[in-house]
């Protein structure tokens, strides 16, 4: 089967998560960059991630796209979970808050988004590489 059709229901569900981290984290945006600036920051580095690995995926199987949108999920429930448990410098107000719904939705798409981006570089690391269609073409020819 033509591996750019097998990437297309993962690669929808990223981007939709993707955009769904993004928006989450920009309507709390504004409260954390009065509150904790860095984490502010981050928040928008989270954003311009979650936007540029969005876009890198939206015409093909892009494993830089995956790498960014995965790794940027990941961070993500990793910061989660420090702000939850042990807290992070200036940032106190959060542990043991582990079932405020934003967050829970927050690590629910995260949660999904990387599994999908794991998913997608192991499949696609088992799967000829891009530009490799004639070699699949003399393959089947051969067969």
């Amino acid at each position: 089967m033509n591996s750019h059709h097998d990437h297309q229901v993962p690669r929808a569900a990223a981007i939709v998560g993707l955009g769904a981290v993004a928006l989450i984290h920009l309507l709390e945006l504004q409260g954390k960059l009065k509150e904790t600036p860095y984490l502010g920051l981050g928040y928008i580095a989270l954003i311009v991630a979650c936007v540029v690995s969005g876009a890198m995926l939206l015409h093909r199987n892009n494993r830089t796209g995956w790498i960014l949108g995965g790794g940027s999920a990941v961070a993500t429930l990793v910061g989660y979970a420090a702000t939850r448990t042990v807290g992070l410098p200036k940032a106190h107000g959060d542990i043991g808050n582990w079932l405020e719904p934003i967050g829970l939705a927050s690590i629910f798409i995260e949660g999904i988004v990387a599994a999908i981006a794991m998913y997608s570089l192991v499949t696609t690391a088992r799967t000829p590489a891009a530009g490799s269609r004639a070699a699949e073409n003399r393959h089947l020819q051969v067969a």
